[in-house]
């Protein structure tokens, strides 16, 4: 497999070829697809850390299969480049801490893909299930589950409109603005790559925060979608999960990293009204419990495990992470 040059970026939903991170794929039987990975020596969403740069994120992995989804789906299934998509379930689990280390070079991956379940309705395949097995160098670094769908852009049209008039919306959204939360609260630099306001803590420890969705973000408005991206959802979950972490005493840092998650999503999030994301009390030895609410609907649930890398209970929890994987 080659890893010089990235795939067309029509081919994996991106805009820019910087967000690009897949350089090949080869079909090695009807269910399984192997894919190659570029990563960046250095990114400025992905690698924007408060802590030692010394581990790539988990999340830089988890895009590099969400790539991978559209691949699958418009090389190996005939998918038309015109189709909508929509993100059902991700979970994913870091079997090997060492793994994560990054080099002084671009990080090369191979991807195996395998297909474990076709969603079908009265015009054929509408979906899949993709399982995911992502390796550096000799080591498995990631492993990852996808469920997705796609739909014809006119059928999109009228849900999205049926949807957004239920709500009382103009076609057109336009991004809610409000304040956005201390970056060293959330282990990050940058003050644009926050992307929740600034937490509020209840006595029994529950953490709530608003999404914040700043459509001019590079990375996770890459291009133009009518709704809140799953991975910002994802990244909201993270960023909220990591101060009720510290406060909680299962990490010394926000710089932690997330070594598993499960999460589900429910409908759109739309982002020109109120998405209220929350965590549960964190509970000794457990993942931490996160929800997006919004109009008084469940948008996305989450469960997700995060490590410090520079403290002895990060190989206890990737061991952990790697076992429920299994």
């Amino acid at each position: 497999m080659q890893f010089t040059r990235i795939l067309p970026k029509e081919l994996v939903h991106r805009s820019a070829s910087a967000e690009v991170f897949l350089t090949d794929a080869e079909r090695h039987s009807e269910d399984e697809i192997r894919l190659a990975a570029r990563f960046p020596r250095r990114h400025a969403f992905y690698d924007d850390t408060l802590g030692p740069r010394t581990h790539h994120d988990p999340f830089l992995l988890l895009e590099a299969c969400r790539q991978g989804i559209f691949v699958v789906a418009h090389r190996y299934l005939d998918v038309p480049l015109g189709r909508k998509f929509l993100l059902r379930s991700v979970e994913f689990a870091v079997p090997d801490p060492a793994a994560l280390v990054r080099g002084d070079r671009p990080t090369e991956a191979v991807v195996t893909t395998r297909v474990e379940h076709r969603f079908r309705t009265r015009t054929g395949v509408t979906g899949l299930r993709l399982r995911f097995a992502l390796t550096l160098g000799a080591r498995e670094a990631l492993l990852a589950r996808i469920d997705y769908s796609w739909m014809p852009p006119e059928d999109w049209t009228r849900l999205r409109a049926g949807q957004r008039g239920a709500l009382g919306l103009p076609d057109v959204p336009v991004a809610l603005r409000g304040p956005r939360v201390e970056p060293a609260l959330v282990g990050r630099r940058a003050p644009a790559n926050t992307v929740i306001s600034p937490p509020r803590v209840a006595s029994d420890g529950t953490h709530t925060a608003h999404l914040v969705a700043e459509t001019t973000h590079p990375t996770l408005y890459d291009h133009w979608v009518d709704h809140v991206p799953g991975m910002l959802e994802l990244e909201a979950f993270r960023q909220l999960a990591l101060p009720a972490a510290v406060a909680a005493g299962r990490v010394r840092t926000p710089s932690a990293l997330p070594v598993a998650l499960t999460a589900r999503f429910r409908c759109f999030a739309e982002m020109d009204l109120p998405l209220e994301c929350r965590t549960a009390p964190v509970l000794p030895g457990a993942d931490i419990e996160c929800a997006l609410r919004q109009h008084g609907a469940v948008a996305a649930e989450a469960r997700i495990r995060l490590a410090d890398p520079v403290t002895s209970g990060w190989a206890r929890a990737l061991a952990a992470a790697a076992h429920d994987a299994a």
